[in-house]
């Protein structure tokens, strides 16, 4: 039988609240998986790695002498400070090193690495010389010719048309065909490399187009450089700043794992319904046009008024699951599954209006969680924000797991606003417990049992509200009176306006295996 203490009031009227004597059971908490448990190392140790040598020099009188002559040592390789070394290539094969336009000393992106362009570091450097060469003798003769045709709409010079007669004449040299050794020759490279390396171009077109794209290709890999080292981009980051989803223009906060075509856009244009992300507004508006979808895939579980929550299966519904992963990426911070998404459950909100159901936000949960997490992942999307959403998708979850009769906690670490948002939903329903309870024993069981929280949830809930005391070799929890009233005057003045679960528009029952 469960031990239990009687309430007792306090004989000080100016306490505003009662004592309530709590029996804590001797419960851990629950354990965070390896994957996600946070690491304990801070910081990274980035000193010199001739620091012993400096200090040897500095103690000893002699060595610091001899240090004036310094042909006999080894220079020091400075790299630049921009450079981030536990980055790669992604390209197979490829140590980073060298870049296309042959001005930097290594490279982090596919559009300046020399190897998926079949080109080495060195042929990249002295390509750039020549083309730096011919593009300082061009500028002169420009400005030559600027010079003496000032005014706008002249005649074409004589050096123009000659130079048009050389390019009409070049393009004219252009096979007409590969031989059948050439085409062998890329067939084999395509199969032997496949999407990581270009297509070999030379003999397609002629050298005039091919010189043309090139220097192309080198100067917008210059400039996604130049953006890399003024700090707009970082290793690693993602390009993208904004995306278009439904009416929204939505600024971006994290990096998203987009394949890099995607990744190096300013903006990504997205469906709201089948969450299928495009490249630009055109291919998005055709795609608008004959995209059946209106609503998320899987069943309806819940709906009451505009809102709707749908189950949906990340083993029968993998491209959706995965999309929508890869879309909340870019809004949390410690979001680690992207493309796993079949052991996993989710369960979509949407806002229905004569156009179809919206994305409002989501949570992914465990088949099958050995430490029965109730939630695996959360987002409230941005422009639903601080409405009630959020605590409206918490409480979905908690529903699920009282209907599956557990107890359950979200898996941690937890995102800066997903831990305020579940500490203001745990500190409401403990509120609200105590405002409706009216026994004369409680314990922590009983609440956890009735409202499906953690008991490690609630006892620190109880802590960060100050109601949990010990006192004469008992746990007291302190009925706070004026955090009620301050709960129920909050909810009063809420009204109709509440956003809030029914437990009756739930039409589901808990999956039976996987």
């Amino acid at each position: 039988m469960e031990p239990t203490t009687k309430i007792s009031e306090t004989g000080n009227t100016y306490v505003p609240y009662q004592l309530l004597h709590l029996y804590i059971q001797d419960e851990s908490p629950p354990l965070t998986p390896t994957g996600n448990a946070p690491s304990s190392e801070s910081e990274l140790d980035i000193s010199s790695p001739n620091a012993s040598h400096d200090e040897s020099l500095a103690k000893d009188p002699a060595l610091r002498d001899s240090d004036k002559d310094l042909s006999h040592r080894p220079k020091r390789r400075r790299c630049h400070e921009t450079y981030n070394f536990n980055m790669k290539c992604p390209t197979p094969g490829c140590n980073s090193l060298g870049h296309l336009t042959g001005k930097h000393e290594r490279h982090f992106a596919v559009s300046g690495c020399p190897l998926y362009h079949n080109l080495s570091a060195d042929e990249c450097k002295v390509y750039v010389k020549a083309t730096t060469r011919e593009k300082h003798e061009e500028e002169a003769k420009v400005q030559e010719e600027s010079n003496r045709h000032a005014t706008r709409h002249q005649t074409p010079t004589s050096r123009q048309t000659r130079y048009k007669e050389q390019v009409t004449e070049m393009r004219k040299g252009r096979n007409s065909g590969l031989s059948k050794e050439q085409k062998e020759k890329y067939m084999e490279h395509r199969q032997s490399h496949g999407n990581t390396r270009e297509p070999l171009l030379e003999n397609i077109t002629s050298e005039y187009d091919l010189e043309l794209f090139r220097k192309a290709q080198a100067r917008a890999s210059e400039d996604l450089e130049r953006l890399r080292i003024q700090g707009q981009i970082t290793e690693g980051s993602n390009m993208i700043k904004t995306i278009l989803f439904g009416r929204y223009e939505l600024d971006t906060w994290y990096h998203s794992p987009y394949p890099e075509e995607y990744a190096r856009l300013g903006r990504l244009y997205v469906c709201e319904f089948c969450l299928k992300y495009m490249k630009s507004q055109t291919i998005l508006r055709r795609h608008m046009a004959k995209c059946v979808w209106k609503h998320p895939p899987g069943d309806e579980v819940y709906r009451k008024g505009a809102i709707s929550v749908f189950e949906v299966d990340g083993k029968k519904n993998k491209i959706y699951c995965q999309n929508l992963c890869l879309l909340a990426k870019l809004f949390l911070d410690h979001k680690t599954l992207y493309y796993d998404v079949e052991p996993f459950l989710f369960y979509v909100m949407t806002e229905a209006d004569n156009t179809g159901c919206h994305l409002v936000g989501y949570f992914s949960k465990e088949k099958n969680s050995f430490l029965n997490y109730n939630v695996s992942c959360i987002l409230t999307m941005p422009q639903y924000m601080r409405q009630g959403y959020g605590k409206m998708l918490i409480d979905f979850s908690y529903l699920l797991s009282k209907v599956e009769e557990k107890v359950g906690s979200p898996e941690r670490p937890l995102s800066d606003l997903g831990l305020i948002s579940y500490r203001s939903y745990w500190k409401e329903v403990l509120l609200r417990y105590m405002y409706n309870f009216q026994g004369k024993e409680i314990s922590i069981k009983e609440i956890s049992q009735e409202t499906a929280v953690n008991p490690v949830d609630i006892v620190s809930t109880l802590q960060s509200l100050q109601m949990l005391k010990y006192w004469k070799g008992k746990h007291l929890v302190l009925k706070r009176q004026d955090l009620i009233d301050e709960w129920k005057s909050k909810e009063t003045k809420r009204g109709s306006n509440n956003k809030t679960i029914d437990p009756s528009s739930l039409k589901w029952t808990p999956p039976k295996g996987t």
